[in-house]
């Protein structure tokens, strides 16, 4: 549990972020173009309040760009580690390494993945990259190097979380649905 009472909800959903050259629902590549090569975006969202809690951009899908993504997710929201905490990802090699699941075993989370070829599966995960498609990489593309990816992400990300209205919330930012939720359970008036 962190300072402020938050804690990740009871499924945490990890994707990568998916990028350039594809439109939205055909299947889809999870990199971005740049002029500089091709860059990667790896998100973990949390499914309880549709908020960002870790990201990451790479050069390279290895290990340890998801592995950072989970990090700064579990730092971010410190969860218990009895077991109640589930990680949904796709099939993704990155994400089936012993390196990625005995980093979720020594936090107590326990592993999900997604049964092959359903899209349905990872929704949430795909509504996420869509989104992020639409509303960074399509509409301020093409992009010249990686570090403007990178920043337009981190910008994105705080946003997002921040001010992006949710349906599924109740029209609603992310931190906000977070904020009435711990203050509702507090007994206390909600404060973002």
């Amino acid at each position: 549990m962190s300072d402020d009472g938050s804690r990740m909800s009871r499924e945490a959903h990890v994707r990568f972020c998916e990028g350039l050259g594809v439109q939205f629902p055909r299947p889809t590549h999870p990199y971005v173009s740049t002029w500089q090569g091709w860059v990667y975006v790896a998100f973990v969202v949390d499914v309880f309040s549709r908020r960002i809690v870790g990201w990451r951009q790479s050069s390279s899908m290895h290990t340890e760009f998801v592995l950072d993504a989970l990090e700064q997710a579990l730092y971010d929201r410190k969860p218990c580690d009895d077991g109640s905490l589930t990680h949904h990802s796709d099939r993704g090699s990155q994400y089936l390494c012993i390196r990625y699941s005995e980093r979720l075993a020594e936090a107590g989370i326990e592993p999900s993945v997604g049964s092959k070829g359903d899209n349905y599966d990872n929704a949430l995960a795909e509504t996420i990259n869509g989104l992020y498609k639409a509303e960074v990489i399509h509409r301020r593309g093409p992009w010249r190097t990686k570090q403007a990816v990178e920043l337009a992400t981190l910008e994105w990300v705080a946003w997002f979380n921040h001010h992006r209205l949710m349906e599924p919330l109740g029209y609603i930012p992310p931190a906000e649905f977070e904020a009435h939720y711990h203050q509702q359970r507090a007994g206390q008036p909600a404060t973002v």
